[in-house]
C-alpha cells in the first residue's frame, strides 16, 4: 500500500507539463528558443525569476562589451527612436502586465521614474537588469530615466521595442523618456538647457496624448551635491516656470531626480 506522502508527489507527466509551460513562458519573455529557455531554467532549479535574472545579466554583459560610438551620425538636440532595429526582441510584449487590463485600469496612466545610476561603473549590469525586470513585470505607460548612458539606450532599443525612446542627449550621461506605443501618442519633444549648469543637466519635455487628453511630460536630473544648492534651485525655478506656461487644456507631469535636500 502506498504511503500518504506518495499521493502528494507530482507525477512525472505533471512535472514535464510544468517545465514545458515554464520554458514556453521564458521563451516568450526573452524572445529565445525553448532549448535556450530550458538551459537557463535547469541551471536555476526551474525558478523563473532566477532564470530571467541570469539571462538579463548575460545579455547585459554582451551589450556593455560592445562599442556604441557612431562617429558618422550627426549630433542632434534630441533623438527619438521610432523604428526598432531588425534584430530587436521585445521583452515586454508577452509579459503578465501586457495582458488585457480591466476597464478601470485601462483608463489609468501608469508612470515610473528611475535613476539608472549609469555613472556607477561597478553596478551597471545589476541596475540594468533591475530596470528590465520592472519593464517586463509592469509595462508602465511612461518611464522617466536619469543618468542614461549609450549602452543602456542601445540595450533598451533592442529589448523593449514596444516603447518609443526619447533621448535627452547622446554623450556622457543624460535623461530619457520611454512611451508605451500602444497607449501613449507622441507629438513632439524638446530639450530645455539650464544656462549655468556645470554638470550638463537639462529639462527634457515631451508633448503627448493619452486617451485623448493632452499631456506635457517633463523629466530632469537637477544639479548634484550640497555645494550646488543655488544652481539646483535655479533649475527647479525654470521647471516650475515651464509648468506654468503650459496651456490650460494640458496636464503637466514632472518626475525625475531633483537632488533636493530637506532644507531646500
Amino acid at each position: 500500500m502506498a504511503s500518504s506522502s506518495d499521493t502528494h508527489q507530482p507525477s512525472v507527466s505533471d512535472v514535464e507539463k510544468d517545465r514545458t509551460r515554464l520554458c514556453e513562458e521564458f521563451a516568450s519573455i526573452t524572445g529565445n528558443h525553448s532549448d535556450v529557455a530550458q538551459c537557463y531554467l535547469a541551471e536555476n532549479d526551474w525558478q523563473m525569476e532566477r532564470a530571467l535574472n541570469s539571462f538579463f545579466e548575460a545579455d547585459m554583459e554582451r551589450v556593455f562589451e560592445e562599442d556604441f560610438e557612431e562617429n558618422d551620425t550627426p549630433k542632434k538636440k534630441q533623438k527619438v527612436e521610432k523604428t526598432p532595429p531588425e534584430d530587436c526582441i521585445d521583452l515586454t510584449k508577452d509579459s503578465p502586465a501586457a495582458q488585457k487590463p480591466t476597464d478601470e485600469d485601462d483608463n489609468k496612466l501608469s508612470l515610473m521614474s528611475w535613476n539608472v545610476d549609469g555613472l556607477d561603473s561597478d553596478n551597471l549590469q545589476e541596475r540594468a537588469r533591475g530596470l528590465c525586470s520592472f519593464l517586463v513585470l509592469y509595462t508602465p505607460d511612461v518611464v522617466f530615466l536619469q543618468e542614461l548612458i549609450p549602452p543602456y539606450v542601445h540595450y533598451l532599443k533592442k529589448r523593449a521595442v514596444s516603447y518609443l525612446i526619447i533621448e535627452g542627449g547622446e554623450d556622457e550621461y543624460f535623461t530619457g523618456i520611454m512611451l508605451k506605443k500602444s497607449r501613449v501618442k507622441f507629438l513632439e519633444c524638446e530639450i530645455v538647457t539650464y544656462p549655468t549648469t556645470q554638470m550638463m543637466r537639462n529639462l527634457l519635455v515631451a508633448q503627448v496624448t493619452f486617451k485623448g487628453q493632452k499631456l506635457c511630460l517633463m523629466t530632469s536630473h537637477l544639479e548634484s551635491c550640497k555645494g550646488y544648492a543655488g544652481e539646483r534651485m535655479k533649475q527647479l525655478q525654470l521647471v516650475m516656470q515651464r509648468m506654468k506656461e503650459a496651456p490650460e487644456d494640458v496636464n503637466v507631469l514632472f518626475g525625475g531626480d531633483t537632488n533636493l535636500r530637506d532644507t531646500e
